[in-house]
């Protein structure tokens, strides 16, 4: 997403299964590579990732 990814859209670059459709190659943003999916950003449902994520986004 050229000017970044605005908080609660989903990314254009994931799939039907939440994965990278550019996992490991040049042009996946540095903030994505450097992310880690820790029990208490990700949860442990994707429901339960959607929630947390969301609300970080919105209050960072």
């Amino acid at each position: 997403m050229p000017n970044g990814k605005p908080a609660g859209v989903r990314c254009i670059q994931l799939n039907e299964a939440n994965m990278c459709r550019i996992f490991g190659q040049p042009e996946r943003p540095l903030v994505c590579s450097d992310f880690k999916a820790t029990i208490d950003v990700c949860g442990q449902t994707n429901q339960e990732a959607m929630w947390l994520i969301t609300d970080l986004e919105q209050n960072t």
